[in-house]
């Protein structure tokens, strides 16, 4: 179709392009096309930057006037400036073609391949179209291909050297460098060009030097790359780039001539680099990569560790860069090992002591706040109390009047134009702020923001701490919006963090911050003008701060739980998400602790932590979504024993499947088992490569749990159970959750109580106190008081549903799973106390109607049924008493002997019963006969550890049984344990959803069925119970852990005339 375009406009948009690759290997600063429409006209596209995987995407269109010829040529070339650009940059590919072949295409895209380069085919996608003259508007206005001399000798030197690296002519080479130097003579100072002409032939001259192709000097080299830099400062399009060559040429000087103080600088810029390459470019892959900072880290890393110079220093910089670009935990692991070797190779004395003290501890404070662990910050603390005592005092440092006038003097000593100015100006405008927070002066307010402003003016595009200045006016423009309502501090406080965001790249730890900051914005503003899309943006602001995966788990929980308490508050449907982020975030916080107690420790620390389960499962009853309601109660409830049951995890199902899997994941289990108990040495230094070494493996472990999930039949490998599964839990007899009496949330009991749960609890604890001073035959009233009102506020509702509604029968068994402060509310022993309104007879009582068991969660009853599988058919009894344990361990127990003589008459023949008691029941002899017998009856002192429940522990002869000892002592063919001890089934006050007491411990051991006491108990009324719990237990000669619930019940029917209502309600029965 000659001639028919003529005249005609042409719309063609530009989308992407693949595989490009540039000739000469070296990194551009972006990539575009160029259209020759003829011998004089050129248009070209916006440049692109180049991305991780070698492509780009444009999205850019033109609209062409065809007056002349049809054909065309169509470049892809590379540019090597993002500011200016020197010359037309470097062919990447180039193709003859023209408009009929583009439109042949009609309005589809299509894609257009270019010859051969390093053995790809570089392509673009594009898209053309004929306009009607109706939709013509502005035609591109096009180059002209005349250009100047430095242009096309700068052109040529391109061409030259991609032609040198292809075929290695050194000819090719110095042709390049004269083409180069003859640019760089015709721009002298002051020129525009200048910056990219010392770069340009300072890069072929340092090839030239690493192939051994010229006789360079490398000096020489590296001092035009510095004169390059000094004319493209911080904010500089092409600063980034700058650096980087820079950093090229020293690593190949530290490679060939291994001079310290190569690596050192490399260290330097290498910090200055990493936060101005954008993640996902070309740039940061090759600029952070095995030849980029990765060798600079792992140089450092082999510096002499000689404390007389400063390769200390540098071995920990670039480390520590790279964490604050990339939020990487191994990185501050690492740098903070390298510390440790700073301060121990500069003792007190040496001139850098105090820098690295402080170094130290500030990495440590970084580690605290991406992981919690409060032993970071207390030995962060104390570094930073060590280096005040070696520093002269300051009068008033701490006083925030002082502060100010501290600041207000610094940054008189930086008048406009010194580069510290904007630090100092930042540093004033946040002393402010805190003296507004505790003063409430808006004068300093309204400072500080003028401050962060004029701050902000100093930190051109590109300055790494530019989005920390953003973030911090948004969010006193946010604030002071909440106090004037001044619509434009808002909406600039949301435009500036939307800036923030911009700057930083999207695995970038800040961006929590950003996130944080915007998501208040938008809360604060929703508060005011009721805009329900403010509340959706702020909603999803805080789902991207919650699962911000370089952001430590602290700062995450935190965030998730105010955007469910933010999301109940405003009544928005995300609460339910926002709560299974808490408990999914919990607990994959908690899980990388080493150490039992450490997980303990981790979930104290969060705040709201211990109401989580039953807030999350009240927002689902509320939702009327029970079934979740129940899933959710069970995720976030037993989570320590959940944690380490994960350990322990039955896989016969899985070795039938796959074997190999099967044993895999045994092993790293079994490591993960043996490394908890290394993790929680005083020594700082192996307690940090233990707990890097812990979590290593757990990632090797949660890799093998990915796989197993894959497997057909195993997706729910180890995740929280489903309804479905909680369902099957309950085939045996109901169980009945009790939420917390204390929450105003729907249930099935009664809307008013005489008493709050809190306040059963106390009075509880308070009677049960009194009542050990009574006599035996003494009516315990107020307790009385007390089970009544249990029985008409808690059990009967639940009584009625169960006989009504769900057809149970009488004297069935039950489990009860209480919740929060009913952990601590003897609900088995509740009792009307009240004749019958006919007169005849009393009332019944829970007792009489159900039989009562606990059980610590659903999850720990699924465990025990499973566990039931392996049952012994030859059962072993072992009695433990100790009657005089060690001193400092309580007074001695006169019954104990008679206690454990009666035990061993009533056990049936068919069992092998041994006695340990005296001498023999030490702590080691305690843990040898629970691990070899299957039934254990254990009298001595107990010991609840009320502010460390793992500390929990029985009395023997030499040193005390603890809870800890207990949970590491695995026996899955144990079945009953009887344990005639005080405090063995109360939880601590921190974590009453935990249940950690000494007979979860033992259930979780391997213990299917377990008898313990929620308070003292009297050794000398308690052989009635025992006497009569194994008359009955064994009544008819079988051993059956299962029945256990059922004598306890009847044994303590049976002895109300011997022993007083407390010392009857201690017992409860808890498992199958």
């Amino acid at each position: 179709m000659p001639g028919t375009l003529e005249g005609r406009y042409i719309k063609l948009e530009l989308i992407s392009g693949r595989n490009l690759k540039v000739p000469s290997q070296r990194i551009p600063a972006g990539i575009y096309m160029s259209i020759n429409l003829d011998s004089s006209r050129r248009w070209n596209s916006a440049i692109g930057v180049l991305l991780s995987d070698e492509s780009t995407v444009w999205a850019d269109t033109v609209t062409l006037s065809l007056d002349t010829s049809l054909a065309l040529s169509v470049e892809i070339r590379a540019s090597f400036e993002l500011d200016r650009m020197l010359g037309n940059g470097e062919v990447v590919g180039k193709l003859e073609t023209s408009w009929d072949a583009l439109l042949d295409h009609r309005i589809e895209p299509f894609n257009i391949s270019f010859p051969t380069v390093l053995s790809v085919h570089p392509s673009l996608t594009l898209k053309a179209a004929v306009l009607l003259d109706s939709d013509i508007q502005d035609s591109a206005l096009l180059d002209s291909v005349g250009e100047c001399e430095i242009a096309r000798n700068t052109d040529a030197g391109h061409e030259r050297f991609a032609t040198y690296v292809t075929s290695n002519t050194v000819s090719h080479l110095d042709d390049a460098v004269q083409h180069f130097q003859s640019v760089l003579d015709q721009c002298p100072v002051g020129h525009l060009d200048r910056a990219a002409a010392f770069t340009n032939l300072a890069w072929a001259r340092l090839q030239g030097y690493i192939q051994n192709d010229s006789q360079d000097n490398i000096d020489s080299i590296t001092s035009l790359f510095r004169e390059a830099l000094a004319l493209r400062p911080q904010g500089h399009p092409d600063h980034p780039l700058s650096i980087y060559h820079i950093l090229q040429a020293l690593i190949w000087c530290y490679s060939e001539e291994g001079t310290t103080v190569y690596i050192q600088e490399s260290a330097q810029l290498s910090c200055k680099l990493l936060p101005l390459c954008p993640e996902g470019t070309f740039f940061h892959r090759i600029a952070a990569g095995a030849n980029g900072i990765d060798y600079v880290i792992r140089a450092c890393n082999n510096l002499p560790t000689d404390a007389s110079d400063e390769g200390i220093h540098f071995r920990q910089v670039a480390v520590e860069g790279r964490f604050q670009e990339r939020g990487s935990i191994d990185d501050l692991d690492e740098c903070i090992q390298l510390r440790r070797g700073a301060v121990s190779l500069c003792p007190q004395g040496h001139p850098g002591h105090y820098t690295y003290l402080n170094n130290l501890a500030l990495s440590l404070g970084y580690r605290f706040n991406h992981q919690g662990n409060s032993h970071d910050l207390n030995e962060a603390i104390s570094l930073y109390e060590e280096g005040l005592r070696l520093c002269p005092a300051i009068s008033d440092a701490n006083d925030i009047m002082r502060a100010i006038s501290l600041h207000r003097e610094a940054l008189t000593l930086c008048p406009p134009g010194n580069p510290y100015r904007e630090t100092m100006l930042h540093n004033l405008a946040l002393a402010l702020h805190d003296r507004y927070a505790k003063l409430d002066d808006s004068e300093d307010f309204d400072e500080a923001i003028d401050l962060y402003r004029e701050s902000l003016q100093l930190q051109q595009h590109g300055h790494p701490s530019r989005h920390t200045t953003l973030d911090n006016l948004s969010s006193a423009l946010r604030y002071r919006f909440t106090q004037t309502q001044r619509n434009g501090d808002v909406e600039e406080a949301i435009r500036l963090c939307q800036e923030s965001l911009e700057t930083l790249s999207s695995l970038h730890p800040d961006r929590y911050f950003s996130y944080m900051v915007l998501q208040e914005a938008y809360l604060s503003r929703y508060r005011v003008q009721h805009d329900l899309a403010d509340l959706s943006l702020a909603v999803e602001n805080f789902r991207l701060a919650s699962r911000h995966p370089t952001q430590g788990f602290p700062h995450r929980i935190k965030e998730a739980i105010d955007w469910a308490h933010q999301a109940e508050v405003y009544r928005h449907d995300s609460a339910l998400e926002a709560y299974r982020i808490c408990l999914e975030l919990f607990d994959n916080h908690v899980m990388t602790r080493s150490t039992i107690i450490s997980r303990r420790e981790a979930a104290t620390a969060v705040r709201d932590a211990r109401s989580l389960p039953v807030d999350a499962a009240s927002c689902s009853i509320r939702r009327e979504d029970l079934q979740q309601a129940v899933e959710l109660l069970e995720q976030g409830r037993g989570q320590q024993w959940s944690l380490a049951s994960r350990l322990r995890t039955p896989l016969e199902d899985l070795e039938v499947t796959n074997s190999n899997l099967a044993h895999k994941f045994s092993e790293l289990s079994k490591l993960l088992s043996d490394a908890q108990g290394s993790a929680g040495s005083a020594d700082r230094v192996a307690a940090d490569l233990a707990a890097i070494q812990y979590r290593r493996l757990q990632e090797q472990w949660g890799a093998a749990v990915a796989e197993i999930r894959n497997i057909p039949g195993f997706s729910r490998f180890l995740l929280p159970p489903s309804y479905t599964e909680l369902q099957a839990a309950a085939r045996h007899g109901p169980r009945h959750h009790c939420p917390d009496l204390g929450r105003t949330t729907p249930c099935s009991l009664p809307a008013h109580h005489s008493r709050t749960s809190g306040e059963l609890k106390s009075d509880f604890a308070r009677e049960i106190r009194l009542a050990s001073f009574m006599r035996p035959e003494e009516t315990r009233k107020e307790l009385q008081v007390l089970l009544r009102t249990v029985w008409d506020e808690i059990m009967l509702p639940i009584v009625i549903v169960l006989q009504r509604d769900l057809r149970v029968t009488s004297r069935s068994r039950i489990w009860l799973c209480p919740t929060a402060t009913f952990t601590s509310i003897p609900l088995h022993a509740a009792h009307p106390f009240r004749t019958k309104a006919d007169g005849r007879g009393r009332e019944l009582c829970l007792e009489d109607v159900y039989i009562c068991s606990y059980t610590p969660t659903l999850s720990a009853q699924i465990r025990s049924r499973q566990m039931m599988k392996t049952h012994v058919t030859t059962p072993s009894f072992v009695a433990i008493g100790q009657s005089v344990p060690d001193a400092g361990q309580d007074g001695a127990l006169l019954a104990i002997d008679s206690e454990l003589e009666l035990v061993r008459k009533l056990v049936p023949t068919t069992a092998k019963t041994t006695t340990l008691s005296g001498d023999d029941a030490t702590r080691a002899g305690a843990l040898d006969a629970l691990r070899r017998n299957t039934w254990v009856h254990l009298a001595c002192h107990g010991k609840q550890d009320r502010e460390q429940p793992y500390h929990s522990r029985f009395a023997m002869r030499d040193e005390p049984l603890t809870l800890l000892d207990i949970m590491e002592n695995d026996t899955p063919q144990a079945e009953f344990a009887f344990l005639s001890a005080c405090h063995t089934a109360v939880g601590d006050e921190e974590t009453p959803d935990e249940v950690i007491h000494l007979a979860a411990g033992l259930q979780f051991s391997g213990f299917k069925s377990v008898i313990g006491t929620l308070w003292v108990v009297d050794d000398a009324v308690a052989k009635h119970v025992v006497e009569a719990f194994y008359e009955n237990m064994f009544k008819d000669g079988v051993i059956d852990c299962t029945k256990a619930a059922w004598a306890l019940n009847r044994a303590t029917c049976s002895v109300k005339t011997k022993v007083p209502l407390e010392q009857r309600m201690v017992f409860i029965h808890i498992g199958v």
